[in-house]
């Protein structure tokens, strides 16, 4: 494998609709105001991400007649992004709003309930995932034993990564000092022969500036580009065409609650926040793509070169995660049990993502 990569990602109608999650909508009926306000943190440092947050948060007290509101908070607000799980637990915040690969460290099976290198490939098969496959339910039943309750997945987009020098193909990551978020990627990165570091969003800029790191990763255009990143490097590295990230094409967040706070709901509330829920992913989805179409003559007017990796990247990468796939789901009972429902989906001819030569020799401790 190193010789190859040497030689060479109906009780509430008030959500009807896909954009409904930033529109006023009618009051749920019988609701009483009581003054209850949730203290929501996401991590979200700042630019689109951060004000389609704070919009969608201005919306949750007129939709619910004044029965809950969100007090919103942008990364570090009130505590460091890999403190949201211990700040939701102990009442220090309410709800959190976190990109969900930072809960691996204390439910190692949430490895598996986001995006992964070159896993499930589109938002719209997480979808079927979470909503069709039993995910959303395992999901929670995991973060009830953490004292949480996980409402549901925020629909993100691609991560793209940014650098300093020119990366034409997965070779010229040996030896780069990247920022990526942990896990999986960061092992596939490192197989590659990038000298690897974990990051908060919130760090990458200064990072960058100081040369401390070569290489990012981090969401999509619009949001990287209102973060900087293009005062810091000069190249973008994406996939092949139609293949926005060759490591990451999609990234979840997630709206997780304390479970003292939902408890304390009504039952019409509690359905009342899954279903803004969903509808908040897609409005959240499609405005942040909104926004990267639009970035992109912002990087360009910079003088930001983009270079794309081949197909032939793609495959070896592939290999690369392959094994890695399973090692981290042998780490952990509901880890293999979550993916071994994406692997059976990756394997079908809905997809056909993973061949059984490509998982030849590889086993599942179930």
């Amino acid at each position: 494998m190193t010789e190859r990569l040497t030689n060479r990602r109906n009780a509430m109608r008030t959500l009807a609709g896909a954009g409904a999650a930033t529109l006023a909508a009618p009051h749920i009926a019988g609701a009483q105001a009581n003054g209850t306000t949730w203290k929501i943190q996401t991590s979200w440092p700042g630019g689109t991400g951060l004000q389609i947050f704070k919009d969608w948060c201005a919306t949750i007290v007129e939709k619910t007649g004044g029965e809950l509101a969100f007090q919103p908070f942008g990364a570090n607000d009130v505590v460091g992004d890999f403190q949201l799980y211990d700040a939701v637990k102990n009442g220090v915040l309410n709800a959190v709003n976190p990109f969900t690969i930072y809960a691996q460290g204390i439910i190692p099976a949430a490895t598996f309930l986001t995006s992964y290198p070159l896993g499930l490939r589109q938002p719209s098969e997480w979808d079927v995932f979470f909503y069709g496959l039993g995910g959303l339910e395992i999901a929670r039943e995991l973060y009830a034993a953490q004292g949480m309750y996980y409402v549901g997945p925020v629909q993100h987009g691609a991560n793209i990564i940014h650098s300093k020098v020119p990366i034409r193909s997965i070779d010229d990551f040996a030896g780069r000092k990247m920022r990526l978020p942990g896990g999986m990627v960061s092992e596939v990165f490192s197989e590659i022969g990038a000298e690897t570091t974990v990051l908060p969003g919130s760090e990458i800029f200064p990072a960058l500036e100081k040369g401390t790191i070569d290489v990012a990763d981090y969401t999509g255009p619009a949001v990287n580009y209102a973060l900087g990143f293009s005062q810091v490097t000069k190249y973008i590295i994406m996939g092949p065409p139609g293949f926005m990230s060759v490591y990451q094409p999609v990234d979840l967040m997630d709206i997780t609650v304390g479970q003292s706070s939902w408890d304390a709901l009504s039952p019409a509330m509690k359905q009342f926040v899954e279903m803004e829920t969903k509808a908040y992913s897609i409005h959240h989805h499609a405005m942040i793509q909104k926004a990267d179409e639009e970035a992109w003559a912002k990087f360009e007017a910079d003088g930001t070169e983009i270079n794309r990796l081949s197909q032939d990247d793609v495959e070896l990468m592939t290999e690369v995660a392959v094994p890695i796939w399973f090692n981290y789901a042998n780490r952990d009972p509901n880890a293999a049990r979550i993916f071994k429902i994406q692997l059976d989906y990756m394997m079908s001819g809905s997809l056909g993502y993973v061949t059984p030569e490509q998982i030849e020799g590889l086993t599942l401790n179930l």
